[in-house]
């Protein structure tokens, strides 16, 4: 079976700069400290021995009566053209039926790092259909739709792509003395997270998950924690995180004290200079509302319900609003799968 072990996956991808995030070494690290096991799929192309084909870190989570959940998240990840390699592409999935039901799992969820364009879905200019024996679910674990910011040009050029609101409250911000400065307290931000996702009705990890999260990526200098203080009181803070060129902002919190002066305005700016610095082109502002952009901007202004109260907000940097594809279910355990789908339903947190 063509499994590899984490240090021949990291090689794997080192060639590989547009893979995600959520496919790296560090990231399964992190997952694998919190109740899931990582195993990593790679298969070879017959022809030219020793040249990758297609690889995934699969993520395992245990569920009830000795069964598991599979999860592919944002992948697999591509070394050649599976449209034209179709018995590479055939041969990938049963790897990975074969692992998955070695592992008793009851589905294989897989979500594509792929958008829907104006082409149709696409994974690096690549069309992509579901394999025999999958369904397409409408239940995903990461967010379907996101803004995404186009970092390839000047600051100047950043800053006035950006509503105009935006801006203002950027410079306000610093007019008005906000600081954004790196960080490495994880206790201080962690307080800031549980008050937000107090007042905001959002669920969030423990405090060690975001210790663990900044150590593994930091000391790669692939993440970085800024804070925005006001007379030396910090009032809000991000995790920023990059890889490849790619960069994303997956958590952050802010509290009541000094919301007038805008410093989440400020830190998201300085996020994005801070990606822009190790070359990142586009940055993931991460979750808005699954709606099309025609409704979005209907009713943003007068909903703050779910992901609502963060589209207001995230719209104003000038982003392209992008929709991913629909996740691809593979079910071992049909019987199994409903329940599960009902249960992920209530809860999405812990993945």
């Amino acid at each position: 079976m063509p499994e590899v072990p984490r240090s021949d996956w990291k090689k794997y991808l080192e060639s590989l700069k547009d893979a995600h995030i959520l496919q790296t070494g560090e990231w399964g690290e992190l997952k694998s400290a919190f109740g899931w096991s990582i195993r990593h799929l790679v298969t070879w192309k017959r022809n030219e021995e020793g040249i990758p084909g297609i690889g995934a870190q699969i993520l395992f989570r245990p569920t009830f009566l000795g069964f598991s959940m599979a999860y592919i998240p944002k992948g697999p990840v591509y070394w050649i053209n599976p449209a034209e390699s179709v018995a590479e592409n055939t041969r990938f999935w049963k790897e990975a039926d074969t692992l998955c039901k070695q592992q008793r799992s009851v589905f294989l969820k897989v979500e594509l790092d792929s958008w829907y364009g104006l082409s149709g879905l696409t994974n690096h200019n690549l069309q992509i259909i579901p394999p025999i024996g999958f369904l397409q679910s409408d239940l995903s674990i990461q967010p379907m739709r996101t803004i995404v910011v186009d970092l390839k040009a000047n600051e100047e050029s950043l800053l006035g792509r950006m509503k105009q609101k935006t801006r203002y409250n950027i410079r306000l911000a610093q007019k008005k003395g906000i600081v954004v400065r790196s960080s490495s307290d994880i206790d201080v931000f962690y307080e800031l997270m549980k008050f937000t996702s107090e007042r905001d009705a959002f669920g969030i990890h423990n405090r060690e998950y975001y210790r663990l999260a900044y150590k593994l990526f930091n000391s790669i200098g692939e993440c970085e924690l800024l804070v925005a203080e006001y007379q030396g009181e910090v009032i809000a803070g991000l995790m920023v995180f990059a890889h490849g060129q790619r960069a994303w902002y997956f958590y952050g919190a802010s509290s009541d004290e000094h919301r007038e002066l805008m410093p989440t305005y400020l830190l998201q700016w300085e996020a994005m200079r801070w990606a822009c610095d190790r070359g990142c082109i586009e940055y993931d502002l991460w979750g808005v509302p699954d709606e099309d952009e025609l409704i979005l901007e209907s009713n943003f202004q007068n909903r703050s319900d779910g992901l609502w109260g963060v589209y207001r907000f995230k719209r104003g940097f000038g982003g392209q609003l992008r929709r991913a594809a629909e996740p691809w279910d593979r079910v071992y355990q049909s019987l199994f799968y409903k329940i599960f789908c009902w249960r992920l339903t209530k809860n999405t947190r812990a993945f």
